[in-house]
């Protein structure tokens, strides 16, 4: 038998999911919403429903896609869901019109047809455009716009005539639970429906109801405005109450703004006012007979003081509409969340409570497909960590987080952002204990899941003068320059030359231990932990079909406690759901508590050796073991590793020790030239060496042998594993796509990430990680691409508006013998 599903939420989430469970068997999907069918008063029932389907993230875009090719395939009675008008955003700005550009290489990366077009195209794509206005725009002829109400008739239908039912003005109170497993769902009339699975699909009401099973959905309902305007001259004959719209629809993003065609008016959409947050209980009451088009819940009186530059900018771009006015208007609610992705997974603590909130119409379908698969296979086909409600650490769900992110990234949502670009505010939230120090050397702060993270040191400046000539970097363009300083070259020069100190803080520490510590890690993961106290394996955690989960450094520092060196809070989430029943494990996060300096160069052993009775020789302490220790009287923990290809270690300590044992080393490597590094050097040096970032360069959509981790992967040496079954039917030699080296042919051009590589003037894949390479004096560039390029071919990376010529590597570029880590 199937299990037993109850959906709350019938809008367009809720109504995708019922449809995708039905199609995979599962039939036994009842969907529960407070308002009244078909139209139950939530976002969806107001939604414009533009879909564009490119955005940064390529989960996204392949979520939008998706929802364009279902919404496509539906009709209710002859009625279309989607129709395929194209979309068109223009460019008033150059910053605007690169960041097109940009866009476009995302778009066709990922199989979206898209171009860039000149003003006098697009007056003739959108004829009410004043061309004069614009500079250019990005058009996409397979965007368009989704009738969502309508959608959610013909999704609830097919998912009916599977076995599903729907029932409408239905209040939830509560979810039923048992042994930690909710068993059903609690409503205003005292029914419980009975439920082994229970998805809230409940849009901006899902903050409540996530309360109920004591999880944090960190989300804000904000409202947003939409206008509709009287009667438009041009538009009059050119379209009927059935086809609704023939212009592609609109973004004029320099002004926070979109437009789309509502028969013979046109429907204006804003993201410039201020924001507006809504609380629940402030949403107006209406009842279900009163429930239609312009009387909803989500929908709140317009004010219209926000509205006024926005219609005097409507009026310039479109100079139809000065003979036109607003005929009606409402701040419809709609879901922020802290870094604008949307929220899918399972409740930590309540087994059988899933969440998919925060979806807009746009990524709809793909959302729902995903959740699906998670549901009935285990794993969704897609990437979902940028999606994954627990990629939050505790301090980004907070209300106050969540409310002023989410605002921020409403004020943010069509503006040209740098992909460094860090967040204004809250910051100084986690700072590591030798902050103090790293500002005293003018450290430049970047901020990532609420750390500060040093990315240069302006105090380095000084030495730029001593910086050899092979050292120095060309200049770069606008763009790379952001974020960016000369200082990184003298922060790497040192690393490799002499001696540097990293923060290494910020990256997440856990502590697993217990009798039944070996085994657990042993199961989750393809290396060997069962090794002698004092072993470092580097390892990975695998899905059941053989994708990378994330990569660990597991260091075994007693026969039942190990640490373990883990990516994100999702690691986090995934061990202590994997926990056995019988409390033989125990799993703690140790990241707030401690510190970790990475003492790295070919002078690290003269630094650190003096201050410590231990045995730092390579003898006393070699590559990958770790030991306890003390440096300067500060008891440590100190690890054989380095990411960044030099002799050294990663030091720990509890955070009481932190600012001491800065000092410390500090001072003891002023003699020998030791600098304070940051995470641009860092990531330039790791790059040198061909180190994976897991969710940058490999996910689960990638396996070990087309990432080139194959090395981690050790099925004959050891037990059972996660994945196991399915690795060992890959044929490493067989893989189609590999995580590709490059350097670029010129010298001096630095990409950033997600640019598109074109193979024979054809799009064939996309960068990961990019940076310059000071030790190589050339930018380099992992890419995913097509298996079998042969090293020193050439590829293109399309950036912004040109073609960079690159070849391919063999790699690792720098050290290939690994000597200078093993000294």
């Amino acid at each position: 038998m199937t299990p037993r599903v109850v959906i709350i939420g019938a809008g367009i989430v809720g109504a995708n999911l019922a449809d995708e469970l039905t199609t995979r068997g599962w039939t036994d999907v009842t969907v529960l919403d407070q308002g009244p069918l078909p139209l139950t008063g939530g976002s969806t029932s107001h939604a414009p429903g533009l879909v564009f389907q490119t955005t940064g993230s390529k989960t996204m875009t392949a979520f939008a896609t998706y929802t364009v090719e279902k919404l496509k395939s539906l009709d209710v009675d002859g009625g279309w869901c989607f129709n395929q008008v194209g979309g068109l955003e223009v460019a008033t700005t150059p910053e605007r019109l690169a960041d097109l550009h940009r866009k476009r290489g995302w778009a066709v990366s990922r199989g979206v047809p898209a171009s860039v077009v000149d003003a006098a195209e697009c007056a003739r794509l959108h004829p009410l455009l004043d061309d004069d206005q614009v500079l250019g725009g990005l058009h996409t002829p397979t965007d368009g716009l989704a009738k969502a109400a309508r959608a959610v008739v013909a999704l609830a239908r097919r998912a009916e005539s599977r076995g599903a039912v729907f029932r409408g003005s239905v209040r939830v109170t509560g979810i039923a639970q048992s042994g930690g497993r909710v068993t059903g769902v609690e409503t205003a009339d005292g029914e419980t429906v009975p439920a082994d699975i229970v998805v809230s699909c409940a849009g901006f009401w899902g903050r409540e109801l996530g309360k109920l099973v004591g999880m944090r959905v960190p989300l804000l309902p904000l409202a947003h405005q939409y206008a509709r305007t009287t009667q438009v001259e041009q538009l009059v004959g050119r379209n009927d109450e059935l086809i609704e719209a023939r212009l592609p629809i609109l973004r004029h993003q320099d002004a926070d703004l979109y437009y789309r065609e509502h028969n013979d008016c046109i429907g204006i959409g804003s993201y410039a006012h201020r924001p507006m947050p809504v609380s629940i209980s402030d949403l107006p009451e209406v009842g279900d007979g009163e429930v239609g088009e312009r009387t909803q819940p989500s929908m709140l009186p317009f004010t219209s003081d926000d509205f006024a530059l926005q219609w005097e900018q409507s009026t310039q771009l479109l100079p139809g509409l000065q003979r036109s006015t607003i005929e009606h208007g409402f701040n419809g609610v709609f879901s922020f969340t802290p870094d604008g992705g949307p929220l899918i997974g399972e409740s930590a603590d309540v087994a059988g409570f899933w969440i998919a909130e925060a979806v807009w119409v746009t990524h709809s379908s793909g959302v729902a497909r995903s959740v699906a698969q998670l549901l009935v296979e285990g794993r969704s086909e897609l990437d979902l960590h940028g999606c994954d409600v627990h990629r939050f650490d505790e301090v980004e769900t907070t209300d106050a987080y969540v409310d002023e992110t989410s605002q921020q990234n409403f004020i943010e949502i069509y503006d040209v952002l740098h992909p460094l670009q860090p967040k204004l505010s809250p910051r100084d939230l986690r700072t590591s204990p030798f902050v103090d120090r790293q500002r005293e050397l003018g450290a430049f702060f970047l901020e990532s899941h609420a750390w500060e993270r040093p990315h240069w040191y302006e105090a380095n400046a000084v030495l730029a003068k001593d910086l050899p000539a092979e050292w120095r970097a060309p200049s770069r363009d606008a763009w790379s320059a952001m974020f960016h300083s000369p200082v990184v070259a003298v922060e790497a020069w040192r690393t490799r030359t002499a001696v540097a100190m990293y923060d290494m803080t910020p990256l997440k520490r856990l502590e697993v231990s217990g009798p039944g510590a070996c085994a657990f890690l042993e199961g989750l993961t393809t290396g060997t932990m069962d090794k002698s106290v004092g072993a470092v394996t580097y390892t990975l955690m695998l899905d059941e079909a053989g994708g990378v989960r994330s990569d660990l450094t597991v260091a075994r520092l007693g026969e039942q406690l190990f640490q373990v060196g883990a990516n994100s809070h999702l690691d986090l989430d995934h061990l202590r759901r994997a926990l056995p029943d019988d409390h033989s494990v125990v799993v703690r996060d140790i990241t707030g508590g401690t510190c970790c300096i990475g003492v790295w160069g070919p002078l690290a052993r003269d630094l650190v050796q003096p201050l410590s009775g231990d045995d730092f020789s390579h003898e006393g302490l070699k590559y990958f073991r770790a030991k306890s220790a003390h440096i300067a009287g500060i008891p440590v923990t100190a690890m054989r590793l380095s990411y960044v290809g030099e002799l050294g270690w990663e030091i720990y300590t509890s955070a009481e020790y932190g600012r001491k044992l800065w000092d410390v080393l500090y001072e003891a490597g002023r003699p020998l030239g030791v600098v304070a590094a940051g995470r641009a050097a860092f990531n330039s040096l790791r790059l040198e060496k061909g180190y994976r970032s897991w969710g940058a360069d490999m996910s689960t959509e990638h396996n070990p042998y087309e990432a080139g981790l194959g090395f981690a992967v050790r099925p004959h040496t050891k037990g059972d594993f996660v994945g196991r079954a399915a690795v060992e039917k890959i044929d490493p030699d067989a893989v189609t796509r590999r995580l590709t080296c490059l350097t670029i042919d010129d010298g001096r051009s630095v990409v950033l990430g997600h640019e598109a590589v074109f193979v024979d003037g054809e799009p064939a894949g996309y960068v990961t990680s990019a940076a310059y390479a000071y030790t190589l004096g050339t930018p380099v560039a992992y890419a995913w691409l097509p298996a079998g390029l042969p090293v020193g071919g050439g590829v293109e990376i399309q950036y912004f508006d040109r073609r960079i010529r690159a070849s391919v590597a063999a790699e690792p570029l720098f050290d290939p013998e690994m000597s200078r880590i093993r000294r």
